[in-house]
């Protein structure tokens, strides 16, 4: 049976349901309960499972009210409440604290109607939005066409500096249509533009904001206190447009970038919440009674940056040999103790649908890595960057350190510290580590860190065939052509690349047992960042 107050409501009825709730409500037990469904004619055995149904859906009703504290894995002075420029998890999920996007994505990462009540289409390239009414920004002001134009056109404007830059460069026009209503016009059609509008840089902003430090938005908390790489404060926003939501009076943020601080804080009840826990955690956090586990699988990755206009990776052979050199099935063994999927140097992982199981898996081959590695003709000592924020990044360099040596490269690992590593040496370093969270659409993905221009193209990879299959992919509304295409842009970039992918990790957090209302949402951890409206804590 499903335990949920919905559930129980359909199988005895609304009336029935809100007696006994109440009842709970006022210290009922299972007892109590069982005798008042008797007494209401229904058999011993079905009121006895019921009384069951109750109890639980009871204690999965939200409770209003409580203070928690949160760890993310990243704190820096660069940490930002502007949509546009959120770059880490700890700015999404500060954000989608204060701030909601015209859609928002569900646990199957389907466009679901947020400030947007609804959206059609005929062609997938001119698009209508119907805005919610009712809904008011924190400083009482009402949500308006005006505020969408503003907050989307922002992103195309290149002093504005949007993260998302490279995704608004295909939304040609956003006018206000309507009273309440606004129309997109793309430069070509994409059926995925309510999913790109449900990520995080697509948050609305009031029209006319340039500086984002109060924090203005319409979304479940208000901002108190905002110290970059410090700590964020959030108070329950009281008009909040989504009926009996948040459930939280209070929730501090802070970053902790070392994983065994983050953990130990929750342990020892610092924290109620915390991001990223390493698998190697898992067991202990577990095995301490009052706290648990949550797990996400999804399409994160760390890879292998090899850019392809600096250093070795200028030699496509020196980055095949690289790949060749991957021991994903000890890696993920070893180093992911069995938390990750084997991947094959593709970016879309097995749970997206576009995902292309039929490219042969690349191997552990150091016969190939050697032929690759002298045809390239690096020698000498290579500098690999690496470095906690990565996860798992240092281990794999050390473990490719060991390889290399069998087939006559010498790899100088330069271990960087986790704070500024983003800022610092992500997208600068000839050969390093990124680390890339879980996209909400295989068009997204591809098009943040694999187009020719985008900003956030790791390995400088340059492909006019695939930028053309990219556009062609967006506006097949045909899916299986489409899954070709998407096949076709995996099989270059698996051949092509300067991106090792050895295997796709799952987002694991910790929390105390008394937090409730996690749900996987494969958007990353702290389900895809927007657990702030949905968790309360138990009584």
């Amino acid at each position: 049976m499903n335990c949920s107050n919905q559930s129980f409501q359909n199988l005895v009825g609304p009336g029935e349901s809100l007696r006994v709730m109440e009842s709970l409500k006022r210290g009922a037990t299972r007892r109590d309960i069982l005798s008042m469904l008797m007494a209401s004619g229904m058999q011993a055995t079905f009121a006895s499972g019921l009384a069951g149904v109750a109890m639980s859906a009871h204690a999965q009703t939200p409770r209003k009210g409580g203070r928690i504290r949160v760890a993310g894995p990243t704190a820096a002075a660069t940490d930002t409440l502007d949509p546009a420029k959120q770059s880490n998890s700890t700015d999404y999920s500060r954000c989608n604290m204060i701030y909601n996007g015209l859609t928002s994505l569900d646990g199957a990462l389907t466009p679901q109607p947020a400030l947007a009540e609804s959206f059609t289409t005929k062609d997938a390239k001119t698009w209508v939005f119907t805005l919610r009414k009712g809904v008011t920004f924190h400083d009482g002001k009402a949500l308006a066409p005006a505020d969408v134009v503003y907050s989307v056109m922002r992103h195309k404007d290149p002093a504005t500096a949007s993260k998302a830059k490279i995704l608004s460069d295909q939304i040609e026009s956003v006018r206000a249509s309507g009273p309440n209503e606004v129309t997109f016009v793309l430069t070509s059609p994409n059926a995925d533009l309510p999913v790109i509008l449900g990520t995080f840089h697509f948050h609305i902003v009031k029209e006319g904001t340039t500086d984002f430090n109060a924090g203005i938005g319409t979304g479940p908390y208000k901002l108190k206190e905002f110290k970059p790489g410090v700590r964020s404060l959030m108070v329950r926003n009281d008009a909040y447009w989504k009926p009996g939501k948040p459930y939280l009076d209070e929730i501090e943020f802070v970053g902790i970038g070392d994983e065994s601080a983050r953990v130990n804080a929750l342990l020892s009840g610092g924290m109620d919440l915390v991001c990223s826990v390493d698998p190697r955690s898992v067991e202990r956090v577990k095995s301490t009674p009052g706290f648990s586990i949550f797990t996400t699988q999804a399409g994160g990755y760390t890879d292998l940056i090899m850019r392809r206009d600096q250093g070795p990776g200028m030699s496509p052979d020196f980055a095949l040999a690289m790949k060749y050199m991957f021991n994903r099935e000890q890696m993920k063994k070893a180093i992911a103790l069995d938390h990750a999927v084997i991947a094959n140097d593709q970016p879309i992982d097995p749970t997206n649908r576009f995902y292309f199981d039929g490219l042969p898996q690349r191997p552990f081959d150091l016969d190939k890595a050697k032929f690759h590695l002298q045809k390239s003709g690096v020698t000498g000592k290579v500098p690999i960057v690496a470095s906690p924020a990565a996860l798992f990044s240092v281990e794999m360099a050390l473990m490719l350190q060991q390889t290399a040596q069998r087939v006559g490269l010498e790899l100088d690992i330069k271990r960087m510290p986790a704070d500024g590593y983003w800022s610092n040496h992500w997208l600068n370093s000839p050969v390093g580590f990124g680390n890339v969270n879980p996209r909400p659409s295989a068009d997204t993905l591809l098009t943040q860190f694999f187009q020719s221009n985008a900003a956030w193209n790791e390995s400088r990879w340059k492909n006019q065939k695939f930028d053309q299959l990219l556009l062609s992919a967006r506006g097949e509304t045909d899916v299986a052509k489409r899954k070709q295409l998407y096949a076709d842009m995996q099989i270059l970039i698996h051949q092509e690349a300067g991106i090792g992918i050895p295997m796709f990790l799952p987002s694991i957090d910790g929390h105390t047992s008394k937090l409730k209302g996690l749900s996987p949402i494969p958007l990353g951890n702290l389900m895809g960042y927007a657990f702030g409206e949905n968790v309360w804590l138990e009584a």
